[in-house]
């Protein structure tokens, strides 16, 4: 946890572009962008992926799904659709193990996505 990249921007040893925050979510401008429109929603609280929160903390998840629906409001990304990626493992596409959920919105998107 010590090294990870998303705790550091969390804890502001870090820059990064955050257009969202509170109590328990930051969401930042991806600086490798997949998409005209492509933001990071990161908890808080560091886990590697989803199946590594205990049930006593699953609140994080729905807090952090109420920060992407707000800012998918705010942004008014539903108007030309939006993507949301989870990615766990190497294989999978992690490169940082913090859970976050990728936010891509701006062209068309194809199928399958991998």
């Amino acid at each position: 946890m010590d090294q990870c990249i998303f705790c550091k921007i969390i804890n502001n040893e870090i820059p990064a572009r955050r257009v969202y925050e509170d109590e328990s979510t930051v969401i930042i401008k991806d600086i490798s962008p997949q998409a005209p429109v492509h933001y990071l929603a990161i908890p808080k609280k560091h886990f590697a992926g989803i199946q590594n929160i205990p049930s006593s903390e699953m609140e994080l998840l729905s807090k952090l799904f109420s920060a992407i629906t707000k800012l998918i409001a705010d942004e008014s990304l539903d108007q030309n659709g939006y993507r949301l990626v989870i990615n766990y493992g190497e294989k999978a596409g992690q490169t940082v193990s913090h859970i976050h959920v990728h936010i891509l919105s701006g062209r068309s998107m194809t199928w399958p996505p991998g």
